[in-house]
Order: C-alpha cells, then sequence, then structure tokens
C-alpha cells in the first residue's frame, strides 16, 4: 500500500535540526522530572490506599449528579486525613481518594468516613465500587523491576540488533529508545499524570513498537548497502533513499495505529484512557525517533569515521 509514489525528501539534511529540537525536548523533560522530584508514581508504586465512591440518587439512581469536591474534601479533612488527595474520576459523580498510608485498610475508618459522608449526602446513596491498598515495600519493589524490565529490555534489544546488524545500528536504536521513554516521561511529569503498572506496560510496548519502525528501516539500509558504493556522501543518500522507500508503510504502520488508541482514549472509559494517551505519545515520538534518530546516528557515525580515516591517511 503505496501513499507516496517515489518520494524523495532529504531527511538528514534536518539532522542538525531534528538533534537541536530532540535535545530541547529531553531537556525539559529532565527538567520537568528533576523538579518534580522524579515521576510521579500512582499508589501501585508509592504505596497506600485507594477507595472509589459512586453518589447515586436515592429516587432516582440514573440521575447525572454534579458532586461538590471541596464539600466532599473536607469531610476528610474533618477526620483527620487532610493528605488525602480527591477528585472526580470518570464523572462528577463518582470519587476518588487516595492515601499515602494504608489508612483506608483500617475498617474503623473507613465507617467514620462513611458516615460523615453519608451526614453531609442525606439524599445520595454513597457506593464503594472500588479498593485497593499497597504497602510502601511493595511498592518500591515494583518500582526497581519496571525500571529494570526497561533497562533489560533495552540491553537485550542492543545485542540483538549488534548480532542482526552492526554494533553501531544497536547503538542508534537504543538512543532512539531512550529518546522515546525520557520525552514519554517527560510529557507525564508536565500534565501532572500518575506513572501506574499500565503505564510501565505502555512503555514497553512503546519500546517495541519503535524498534519495529526502526528495524525496518535498517533493514532497507542494509539491503542498499549492497548496491551502493561506502562513502560519506553516498552513505547520507544511501540512508536517505531506504527512508524514503519505507516511508509509506512508516505512514500507514503509525496512523493506523494512531486510529486505534485515539478510539482507545476517546471511548475507552477512564481507566485505559492513561495507557492510551501514552501510546498516542509513543507512536508519534517512536515514528519520529527512527526518522529523525536512529537513522541520523548511523550518519554521523560513518562521517566520523570517514574522518578518522582520512586523517590517518594524511
Amino acid at each position: 500500500m503505496r501513499l507516496l509514489h517515489n518520494p524523495k525528501i532529504e531527511f538528514m539534511s534536518l539532522r542538525k535540526t531534528t538533534f537541536i529540537i530532540s535535545g530541547i525536548l529531553i531537556l525539559v523533560s529532565l527538567v520537568s522530572l528533576i523538579l518534580h522530584g522524579g515521576p510521579r508514581f500512582g499508589i501501585d508504586f508509592r504505596g497506600g490506599s485507594f477507595i472509589e465512591l459512586r453518589f447515586e440518587d436515592s429516587n432516582n439512581p440514573q440521575t447525572l449528579l454534579d458532586i461538590p469536591i471541596d464539600k466532599v474534601r473536607q469531610i476528610f479533612v474533618d477526620h483527620g486525613l487532610e493528605n488525602s488527595e480527591i477528585k472526580h474520576y470518570g464523572t462528577n459523580q463518582d470519587i476518588s481518594v487516595q492515601l499515602d498510608v494504608e489508612t483506608l485498610a483500617d475498617s474503623s475508618v473507613v465507617n467514620t468516613v462513611f458516615s460523615g459522608l453519608q451526614s453531609a449526602f442525606p439524599d445520595y446513596n454513597i457506593i464503594e465500587r472500588r479498593r485497593e491498598s499497597v504497602g510502601p515495600k511493595i511498592g518500591q519493589e515494583l518500582v526497581t523491576d519496571a525500571i529494570l524490565a526497561i533497562l533489560a529490555s533495552m540491553a537485550l534489544i542492543l545485542v540483538y540488533i549488534m548480532f542482526r546488524f552492526e554494533f553501531r545500528f544497536g547503538v542508534g536504536a537504543v538512543l532512539a529508545l531512550f529518546h522515546d521513554i525520557i520525552i514519554t516521561l517527560g510529557i507525564f511529569s508536565l500534565l501532572d499524570i500518575e506513572i501506574t503498572v499500565p503505564i510501565i506496560a505502555a512503555l514497553l510496548t512503546i519500546i517495541g513498537y519503535s524498534l519495529n519502525d526502526t528495524i525496518v528501516v535498517f533493514d532497507r539500509i542494509r539491503e542498499n548497502l549492497k548496491m551502493f558504493k561506502r562513502h560519506v556522501a553516498g552513505y547520507t543518500n544511501l540512508v536517505n533513499r531506504s527512508i524514503n522507500e519505507t516511508l509509506s508503510r512508516t505512514i500507514v504502520t503509525s496512523g493506523t495505529t494512531l486510529i486505534v488508541v485515539a478510539v482507545l482514549y476517546f471511548f475507552g472509559g477512564e481507566i485505559i484512557k492513561n495507557f492510551a494517551f501514552a501510546l498516542i505519545c509513543g507512536v508519534i515520538i517512536g515514528t519520529y525517533s527512527s526518522i529523525f534518530v536512529a537513522s541520523p546516528v548511523l550518519v554521523e557515525w560513518e562521517e566520523r569515521k570517514a574522518s578518522k580515516v582520512a586523517v590517518k591517511k594524511r
């Protein structure tokens, strides 16, 4: 399925500019992460308690309600839970509560808070839809395991591509993956979105997707290497040619994937909204990095190698 007929875009002539753009995005992401003290981990990682409540009209449960969040928050403050993070979840009649300690695991505390809420909202039925509690030790283990999973996947990718192609191909692919992960985390940090287990799953999915797109380009470069003389100008043209030859495939693959994850984001419900958003960021950034990060690394590598050879000949 070819959308573009024989494109001849000079991608590598833009590599200096795109390196600057990527550098700025990475810098902004790192600064945001540093200012926020790292990623904002969800309850799965930091430990604590979570409870989800739904308010329903006693006379007509189908009525959509607009529950004032400040009034709900005041009930928790009155019961000594001023550190609770309380917000609407999905609709204005659904309330989520997060605590940094396992307070909600204590049934007496839960019953006391429920009584206070019922007194403040006598005309509504308050339904507990979900409750979770995670210890801080387990949360820390999950953080460590998540980081190790991402680093291990990148190390294995480097080894695989090094044997399948060349070492520099592996370096380009891994740099592109680090680029994708850091910028995605930076976006989540700037938007103050929590990093949960589904988001880690999305990050690992992004690694796989971006790598697949990169390998397609690398494979075409390897095929074209057999047909062109390997010198600097020719190598740059070869990389441009390879990207242009796979451009239609890249647009179709990324476009159809974006359609699916966009549908998940807008219509999949609140629970998977952040997961879908992470995939949207990853698909866009991953497609960009396959063209403007991974491939230019090969050109820069070849240029530096050629310069060293030229110096030795002198």
